[in-house]
């Protein structure tokens, strides 16, 4: 399963899953998007693959689909241009997974909502009982068959359920907020980033439907439709046309007894910035020394030290008196040398780190190099530890006219010199630097 752990470094964003079974994937940006600001994990609500957020650990979430009873097929949903490597991803994916993947592209943005509404009829061929939808800019362990169940539980009278947990009071302004029936599970009130506190339980961006749901949202289309032609006639004016999930359908079911909500205990996190990755990492890896420990390395004798969780790929060359960990994620062809710290960090494929560098908190783009007795180092972006409730806020880019002190991103083939230090920065793609820097987006 070298593969896997290698996919969750090269992500891709937005995704739906269908069941009985069929995923489905919604909003798929480049797969690669080889820049400085595109580190690892990310992605956001469909319709938000930015660049530093268009990934997402989907490789996970296949293994996560395949474990659900009678799943079908897996479709990949967005309005992006399919290219050579979504393509062999796909391939790949099928072969490895045994499950049928295709990519339907839309012809422009049209929300999660009008995204799986467009495509309606072949997310129901097949006659699905019912799908999986999910938001890309999320880690989790992904209940699904827990959820499966819980639907099942319930009867048939619903048509959605979404999948929720806690977050405290101040930071569950960020998110949809859920108002539940404690006792039936129902969705009282949905409310998405509402501006005064609505309830401590948040919507993850995980749901599973029945096909009764394209019923809501065609009442939706319809509307919309009139209220195009409307504003057309009457001032000129073209509405987009977009369907949100959160805000358009949710708000309208919540209190009718067709939503319920499954609150799940297991760790989950949004990611919206590159900054989010290195600690999304650090929950995946956390995971798989729970259920898969033999993918992470372990101390031997010739090899580098290891602390902690570390994920180091077969083909990687490291000498054996670098130390690693704890949160390390080693990428394919990647050469570490002698006396070399990594910590807290993502070294993507192709990359060299020189004798005696020290990398902190920081992703390493494809093909990128440290020199010797360089130091490449960020800060971290995580909750506060002290507050099982807290997540990991969404910083700004930007914050009183400086950058965010964030982790620090070199994009593809980047190159450090020998004896600087790169702090709180982001590197794009193809840059030979030739100096310190700390603070700055480097063009």
């Amino acid at each position: 399963m070298d593969t896997t752990w290698e996919c969750l470094l090269d992500k891709i964003a937005s995704c739906a899953v269908l069941l009985h079974h069929k995923v489905i994937w919604y909003q798929v940006p480049p797969p690669v998007v080889r820049g400085a600001q595109t580190a690892v994990p990310c992605g956001r609500s469909r319709h938000a693959a930015a660049s530093h957020r268009s990934l997402c650990p989907i490789c996970h979430v296949l293994f996560c689909f395949i474990q659900v009873p009678d799943m079908k097929e897996i479709i990949l949903i967005g309005f992006y241009q399919p290219n050579d490597e979504l393509n062999r991803f796909i391939s790949s994916s099928q072969q490895e997974f045994k499950i049928p993947i295709r990519y339907l592209q839309e012809f422009a943005a049209l929300g999660t909502g009008g995204g799986i509404y467009h495509f309606r009829d072949q997310i129901l061929s097949g006659g699905p009982a019912a799908f999986f939808l999910m938001n890309a800019d999320v880690c989790s362990e992904f209940p699904l068959q827990e959820m499966l169940r819980f639907h099942r539980q319930h009867g048939e009278n619903h048509c959605g359920v979404l999948l929720g947990t806690t977050a405290n009071r101040t930071q569950s302004l960020n998110y949809g907020c859920i108002v539940e029936n404690r006792e039936t599970n129902e969705v009282l009130h949905f409310v998405e980033k509402p501006s005064t506190f609505v309830s401590d339980i948040i919507n993850c961006g995980i749901y599973l439907f029945t096909p009764d749901i394209f019923g809501h949202i065609g009442k939706v289309f319809q509307r919309n439709q009139q209220e195009r032609i409307q504003e057309e006639l009457t001032n000129g004016k073209q509405m987009p046309e977009v369907i949100r999930l959160e805000q358009d359908i949710f708000t309208t079911l919540a209190g009718q007894k067709k939503l319920l909500v499954y609150k799940t205990q297991h760790f989950w996190s949004q990611i919206k910035s590159a900054g989010s990755a290195i600690y999304a990492s650090r929950l995946y890896l956390k995971q798989y020394h729970q259920t898969h420990p033999e993918r992470l390395a372990t101390n031997r004798d010739g090899t580098p030290k290891i602390i902690g969780d570390v994920y180091i790929h077969p083909t990687a060359n490291i000498d054996p008196s670098a130390v690693l960990g704890p949160n390390v994620s080693i990428g394919k062809g990647v050469t570490i040398g002698g006396g070399v710290r990594v910590r807290e960090s993502i070294i993507l494929h192709g990359a060299v780190l020189q004798d005696h560098c020290c990398v902190l908190n920081s992703i390493v783009g494809w093909d990128s190099t440290v020199g010797k007795w360089a130091r490449v180092e960020g800060t971290p972006s995580d909750p506060n530890p002290n507050d099982p409730y807290a997540k990991i806020d969404s910083e700004t880019l930007f914050r009183d006219g400086g950058l965010t002190p964030s982790i620090t991103i070199l994009g593809c083939n980047v190159s450090i010199p020998s004896e600087v230090i790169i702090r709180n920065s982001i590197v794009l793609p193809h840059k030979d630097l030739n100096r310190s820097f700390q603070n700055q987006i480097i063009l």
